[in-house]
């Protein structure tokens, strides 16, 4: 089975911190982010990737707008583990669409695309020759999520409004402890 990919919060923070002031930084010189992990190839891939897995839509930008490659990056520096499972994990996407289409991930053709990731995406579904991909596309749509959903953009797009002040607690709504089977009787 292929690696996955494993980081304390405090990794994920600080990446989340660099990947948000690496994408300032673009906005404001208008220099291209220049990753220290990925190859250019590798990092076009991941970047397309994770708009597969967090399009833009009516609600938010996209995995990309919210600096989630950048994200990847900063997460894959100094750790050799998570280095294999990453550049294993591309190469194993490449490979396979190469296998089928004679072309690598990045110049394959949407439905091409939509085949092989279908067929690593439901882990229960998959054929165990995909074994690899499968545990790959998994670390690696965690990975996209994390990145994007500690973001601002994110955190929007979950429409998590935060804890509210609550004046007085008068206990569950009867409505609510109806649907739950509990009948609505108080102790």
């Amino acid at each position: 089975m292929a690696a996955g990919f494993v980081w304390t919060d405090a990794e994920a923070q600080q990446a989340h911190h660099q990947a948000q002031a690496a994408q300032a930084e673009t906005k404001k010189t208008a220099v291209a982010f220049r990753p220290k992990f990925f190859t250019r190839h590798e990092f076009a891939t991941v970047t397309l990737l994770v708009d597969l897995i967090i399009p833009k839509d009516e609600r938010s930008g996209s995995a990309t707008d919210a600096g989630v490659p950048q994200f990847m990056d900063f997460m894959m520096t100094d750790q050799d583990s998570r280095q294999t499972a990453m550049r294993g994990g591309l190469a194993w996407l490449d490979r396979e669409c190469v296998t089928r289409f004679d072309k690598d991930f990045l110049t394959c053709a949407p439905a091409e695309r939509t085949q092989v990731l279908d067929d690593i995406s439901w882990p229960h579904k998959a054929k165990p020759e995909h074994a690899h991909g499968v545990a790959f596309f998994n670390s690696f749509r965690d990975l996209t999520a994390s990145g994007f959903f500690t973001t601002k953009m994110g955190i929007a797009d979950l429409q998590y409004m935060g804890n509210g002040y609550v004046p007085e607690w008068t206990g569950c709504p009867p409505a609510v402890l109806k649907k739950l089977g509990l009948g609505g009787e108080t102790a």
